[in-house]
């Protein structure tokens, strides 16, 4: 197994997706000029967003709603939910993190990064391996909770100040992120296979040069978040922004197998098990935790759990997922 997880380990590092985002480290920590305009990298984000729900929206549309889509959103729910409190238990024993800023971090790690879904797509599509449509409803529902997790954690029944609650809410339920992903899934699925057709040369072929391009961003923004936030990044912190995408995995796995899901769905909910947030999660910690310090849970998960997903963890869970998926 090790053998296979080398193999596929190195072929993923040697990939256009993978060498644009260390383009962008490289470039940052040599201090260059380069860099995407704020205007541009969200344009990029917007067009994943939109070409990722919209062919996860045709599938279920093709597949149609049955059991085991009900059945593997719930999931995805509960693995929300659980994994900040998992997340928790390990900062306290790993690090000096205070409850407020151990919370914060924790609610990152049941949230999921769409941008690691997305790769873990185009790995599975590179390799010929299908997956079950309905992930992308699946990567939606699993932002949310996790938030109220890290509430809970940081406040332990405590009242939220007057006007706070409903502002959470609102980032959450109107986050730009999840109104986008969720809305082209419905359209997408409404449309279905038809519709896919009409726009194919738009959202299919042009897909992995817009992420090549967007990872470049990532790059970049990941760079610069290690060189300005070292000093935060204690030893206990960085190894925890490596073991908890592995417990989080094997979290991930545990449920695909008592769901019976594919190899391909298997290595998607272990990804998004793994993964953490810096889009959703960070503007709903701006306000409902406002005093816990950003650059902790941001350098984590964008500066060490994202690239070590992209390059040593999607492999692992591939191989793990064919091997004990389906």
């Amino acid at each position: 197994m090790l053998d296979t997880i080398l193999s596929l380990a190195a072929t993923n590092l040697l990939s256009p997706i993978i060498l644009f985002f260390v383009l962008g480290l490289v470039a940052s920590f040599l201090r260059s000029d380069l860099s995407v305009p704020e205007a541009a990298a969200k344009a990029l984000s917007i067009y994943l967003l939109f070409a990722i729900g919209y062919k996860g929206g045709v599938s279920v549309s093709d597949h149609g709603i049955d059991a085991s889509l009900v059945l593997t959103l719930i999931a995805g729910l509960l693995l929300s939910f659980v994994l900040p409190l998992v997340a928790f238990g390990l900062l306290n024993v790993m690090t000096g993190l205070g409850r407020t800023d151990a919370a914060a971090v924790a609610g990152h790690y049941g949230s999921i990064s769409i941008v690691t879904f997305v790769a873990a797509t185009s790995v599975l599509q590179s390799q010929g391996i299908a997956t079950e449509g309905y992930m992308v409803a699946v990567a939606a529902g699993m932002e949310a909770p996790a938030i109220l997790s890290a509430l809970w954690l940081a406040t332990r029944g405590q009242a939220q100040e007057q006007g706070t609650e409903s502002g959470l809410w609102r980032e959450i339920l109107l986050n730009g992120s999840i109104v986008l992903l969720i809305g082209s899934f419905l359209i997408g699925f409404i449309t279905g296979p038809k519709g896919l057709a009409d726009i194919e040369s738009f959202i299919v072929s042009p897909f992995k040069g817009v992420l090549c391009l967007f990872l470049l961003d990532m790059g970049l923004v990941a760079g610069r978040g290690l060189r300005t936030s070292a000093s935060v990044l204690r030893p206990g912190l960085v190894l925890f922004g490596v073991i908890m995408p592995l417990v989080g995995s094997a979290f991930g796995l545990a449920a695909a197998v008592l769901l019976g899901l594919s190899p391909g769905g298997t290595m998607l909910l272990m990804t998004l098990s793994a993964s953490a947030s810096y889009i959703a999660v960070p503007a709903a910690m701006r306000v409902a935790l406002p005093e816990a310090n950003p650059s902790i849970y941001l350098t984590l998960s964008l500066g060490i759990t994202f690239p070590f997903n992209l390059t040593l963890g999607i492999p692992l869970y591939l191989t793990m997922a064919t091997a004990w998926g389906g």
